[in-house]
């Protein structure tokens, strides 16, 4: 102790080496050690100076600690801290800096991260230690993954995808028991999906979106804590921007497991900071999923998903519950909007929902008051404008019944409607109002040529005593007034919506004598850059009155608008005055998304709808305002034949149509009747086949007429065969059937018979070898055989004379028939000499019957016969069963003298054995007595030539047996 005291003492009292130093040293411990224990703690000490002295750790000891992970895989303790250090070189979370800490630049960990992944066999390296169950292991090596693709990600994304198993493995972490490592591996994952679509495909097919619903149920859904926040980014990251996996997310019916995210209670107040961010990512996934960006199939195939399993439905009772917070109230509000976007199912359903007020208003009401309430949110009124847009969006029917809420004739007192509350904002003195309303109104008007032209039907009472003025009318007077520019803006975008592709409003907006002198002073001032914006839009309205212009008004026709502008203003500075519109700052921030999304109310300028509209606009006003009156004219022409070409296309396409259709019907026709032709031939066949059948039934009853005299009385015959023999048929029919089933009957009978009459004959030999029993045993077994074999013989006796009597009754019940026969053509060969002349007036009635009566009888008989034949083979087949019956009952009796025979020999043997073993046994007992000795081997010899002797006189008995047998 005191020499090491020493040597330590030595060592400090010198200078301290410096951290480089330091580190030097233990990497030189790393790489020369042999012990593992050695490297263990130097490992150990290079992880504890990681953080102070990042640079030299990480400039020195990297190669040292890859080297490690390579060679000693075995130990995970030193594997846990060769990650844990790694992972502290690169990472740029750092931990409070001490006083005498280097600086660290800011990009330190990028530059470790790309030296590290130089070499992919690392990233293979580190990927193979995650599949390590050890928490040591497994878990720095998560997080030195996530710090690798924080740092490089898309070339950790590039090694990852390419290597084998590289994705699985990483998905594998999602289902570690512990939440540690599970939580981790979100955080790993949100960073390798992010902005790589491949990697998105492969981990959506590794199952990703049911175990990340499953992880969001278990945790509570909404109300769960942090994890259910990484597990809706995570899903975000996939979904976002990627078809392939949108779609697959809505054929796995996993958009159904959404809608209970959204229960929410009665109370909804308290809620907690978690509970509203994960609701906020809830609402933003939906909105994913639904987004106007997406292809339009898609959009709608999960429009209609929601609809269908309820979450359209569990939306909108967000949207109209109380005391939920405002921001997950605006973006309930967005998300419902695009959900309904587009789709006219949801969109109905909409219209529908009714706010749960006294009395109940519709929710498109409600949400108006909002957006006209200069008090609410800017958001929420953004997002209010935004679901009505949505809910207006390609749908016709309810942007007839906004307007119809303006209409005189639907307008009523009590209510408040939708166009009131529009009416209200658009003449408000809320310049945000005024331009919302103008919005919204202009969405009503989109596309629509029948609700322009309606919508120049509304009138409006400005004040008491003054006779009313229309809508057109009064946007122009405001215009005219010189209102705020968002006002103005405002109602510049609703004239020009209005005024496109509808000739008829702009005939009422010219009638105004006004409105031109208006828009051409405002044009041809020269205003400041605040004010351009404004002459851009009054140079597209009056552009449009040219382009759209009928010429009814012979003041302001086409050519005339153009000879003004060219004389007030000129067309180089009318045509830049409208490229001011497109040039715009906000004109292009609004044409990138329809969601209006704008920072202030200072920016809220320009509709997204209303910028597709200038782009389809500016083009064919430049080029109408440089057209000279023959290119009109031309123009005219032009379109004049064109419509007459178009009408006469259209004729045509109609004529042919009906074509089309006349065709078809004669094709049906001509079908029908070829069905019917078929059907017909086949008629004629049929007939023509009955008229040859009647024709040859003629003739022969044309030759039986001539051939024989006697065709009176065959007709009596018919007469009395078809009164007599009708019911005598069918009396011998049913006979001749159960005759049949008896004789099947009999058949089998026999069949049995000869069967066993087969098996005794095949008993014979066995009985006859059975005969003389082996020695010592008794012969009671064999008679007790041929007891049983005389009871079988017996019993065939008794049924082969049962047979014999049933096969009399047989011919008897055959003679009886035979002679009913012969007593019934008897009866009617006497019958016909008695009435002739009564069967004469008959003959044509029973020409058909007697010959079908005749051809009947012969059957019968033919019957008959076929029977009698059989009834004969039977009575054989009985004659020689009975014969080998009395054959096989003589061979019986021989059998039984010969089984008595023996019987009594057999007694008679045991009796002379019985008399031996006496005497035996006597002997034996007297030699006991005497004292001589009894040896048992003598006896034994002695019983064996006993019973040899009576063997061999057994074996002379059975063979006299035989010999007589032969002789028989």
């Amino acid at each position: 102790m005191y020499l090491l005291r020493g040597v330590m003492g030595a060592q400090s009292a010198g200078p301290q080496p410096s951290g480089a130093e330091t580190v030097q040293k233990l990497c030189d411990r790393v790489a020369s050690s042999t012990l593992l224990d050695d490297r263990r703690d130097a490992v150990r000490a290079l992880k504890s100076l990681s953080r102070k002295y990042r640079l030299e750790v990480g400039s020195q000891a990297m190669e040292h600690l890859v080297n490690v992970l390579q060679t000693d895989r075995s130990d995970v303790e030193i594997i846990g801290y060769a990650l844990d250090t790694l992972h502290n070189i690169m990472s740029n979370e750092m931990d409070e800096p001490e006083e005498n800490s280097q600086s660290q630049t800011d990009d330190l960990g990028s530059q470790f991260t790309e030296i590290f992944i130089k070499q992919q066999e690392n990233i293979t390296l580190l990927l193979s230690y995650l599949e390590e169950f050890d928490f040591q292991v497994r878990w720095p090596g998560v997080k030195l993954v996530t710090t690798l693709l924080k740092q490089q990600g898309p070339a950790v994304q590039q090694i990852i995808l390419v290597s084998p198993m590289g994705v699985s493995r990483l998905m594998d972490l999602l289902a570690d028991s512990r939440e540690v490592i599970r939580n981790d591996g979100l955080l790993l994952l949100q960073q390798l999906t992010k902005g790589n679509a491949a990697i998105q495909k492969i981990v959506a097919f590794e199952n990703a979106f049911e175990r990340l619903l499953d992880i969001i149920t278990d945790e509570g859904n909404s109300d769960g804590g942090i994890v259910v926040e990484d597990c809706l980014i995570l899903l975000q990251y996939l979904l976002k921007n990627n078809n392939s996996n949108q779609n697959f997310f809505k054929e796995g019916s996993y958009i159904q497991r959404m809608k209970p995210w959204f229960e929410v209670g009665d109370d909804n107040t308290g809620w907690s900071a978690q509970k509203v961010t994960n609701l906020h990512l809830m609402l933003q996934l939906v909105r994913v999923l639904v987004s106007p960006m997406n292809p339009p199939g898609a959009t709608s195939s999960c429009q209609k998903s929601m609809f269908q399993c309820g979450l359209l439905q569990q939306l909108c009772t967000i949207l109209m519950a109380t005391g939920v917070p405002a921001d997950i109230l605006t973006e309930t509000i967005n998300t419902v909007s695009e959900v309904i976007r587009g789709c006219q199912i949801n969109q109905d359903y909409f219209a529908s929902v009714n706010a749960p007020s006294n009395p109940p208003r519709p929710a498109i009401v409600v949400l108006l008051m909002s957006m006209v309430n200069e008090r609410q949110p800017f958001v929420l009124r953004c997002a209010v404008l935004y679901c009505f847009q949505c809910f207006l969006y390609r749908n016709q029917k309810g942007q007839g019944e906004i307007v119809a809420t303006l209409l005189p004739s639907t307008i009523d007192a009590n209510a408040v409607s939708a166009g009131q509350l529009l009416c209200g904002g658009l003449f408000s003195v809320d310049s945000l109002s005024n331009w919302c309303a103008a919005v919204a109104l202009a969405h009503a008007l989109q596309g629509n040529a029948t609700q322009k032209e309606q919508l120049l039907r509304v009138q409006l009472a400005t004040s008491i005593g003054n006779p009313p003025v229309s809508l057109l009318q009064q946007c122009t007077n405001i215009l005219s007034q010189g209102s705020k520019i968002q006002t103005r803006v405002g109602l510049l975008m609703l004239l020009c919506t209005w005024l496109s592709n509808c000739p008829i409003a702009v005939t009422h907006f010219l009638h105004n004598p006004s409105n031109v002198p208006f828009l051409t002073a405002q044009i041809s001032e020269n205003l400041g850059e605040e004010e351009q914006l404004v002459q851009g839009l009054c140079a597209l309205l009056l552009g449009i009155c040219i382009y759209n212009n009928d010429n009814s008004l012979e003041n302001y026709t086409k050519e005339k608008l153009k000879q003004l502008i060219e004389k007030r203003i000129g067309k180089e500075n009318f045509t830049e005055k409208l490229s001011f519109i497109p040039k715009h700052e906000l004109y292009s921030k609004a044409a990138q998304k329809p969601q209006p999304n704008f920072s202030s109310p200072d920016h809220m300028m320009f509709d997204h709808e209303f910028t597709k509209l200038v782009k389809e606009l500016e083009v064919v006003i430049i080029k109408a305002i440089y057209k000279s009156t023959e290119e009109d004219k031309k123009e005219e022409e032009v379109k004049k034949t064109l419509e007459h070409h178009d009408n006469i296309v259209t004729h045509y396409k109609n004529v042919i149509r009906e074509q089309d259709l006349q065709i078809e019907e004669l094709k049906q026709q001509v079908m029908a009747l070829n069905s019917q032709n078929e059907q017909f031939q086949v008629t004629v066949t049929q007939q023509l086949s009955q008229i040859q059948q009647h024709k040859d039934q003629y003739n022969l009853l044309k030759i039986k007429q001539g051939k024989d005299n006697q065709l009176h009385s065959s007709h009596v015959e018919g007469a009395q065969i078809n009164g007599i023999q009708s019911e005598e048929m069918i009396r011998l029919r049913e006979e001749i059937e159960e005759l049949r089933k008896e004789q099947d009957i009999l058949q089998g009978q026999l069949a049995e018979k000869d069967g066993l009459i087969a098996n005794l004959k095949s008993a014979q030999p066995e009985v006859r070898t059975e005969r003389s029993p082996p020695e010592g045993v008794p012969a009671d077994g064999s008679s007790e055989n041929a007891m049983e074999l005389y009871k079988e013989l017996e019993a065939l006796r008794s049924q082969i004379q049962a047979q014999s009597l049933e096969i009399n009754g047989l011919q008897t019940e055959r003679q009886e028939l035979l002679h009913k026969i012969e007593t019934v053509t008897a009866a009617s060969a006497l019958a016909s000499g008695d009435s002739t002349a009564v069967a004469a007036s008959k003959v044509a009635e029973l020409e058909e019957r007697l010959v079908a009566s005749l051809k009947e009888t012969n059957s019968l008989k033919d019957e008959v016969k076929t029977l009698s034949e059989e009834k004969s083979a039977l009575k054989q087949q009985v004659d020689s069963s009975n014969s080998t019956a009395a054959i096989s009952q003589n061979e019986n009796k021989k059998l039984e003298q010969m089984l008595a025979d023996s019987k009594k020999e057999q007694d008679d043997l045991l009796i002379l054995l019985a008399d031996q073993d006496q005497k035996l046994t006597a002997l034996k007992n007297k030699l006991k007595e005497l004292g001589e000795p009894v040896e048992d081997e003598d006896d034994l010899e002695s019983g064996d030539q006993g019973d040899d002797d009576v063997e061999s006189g057994d074996q002379g008995d059975e063979d006299d047996e035989k010999e007589e047998l032969e002789e028989d």
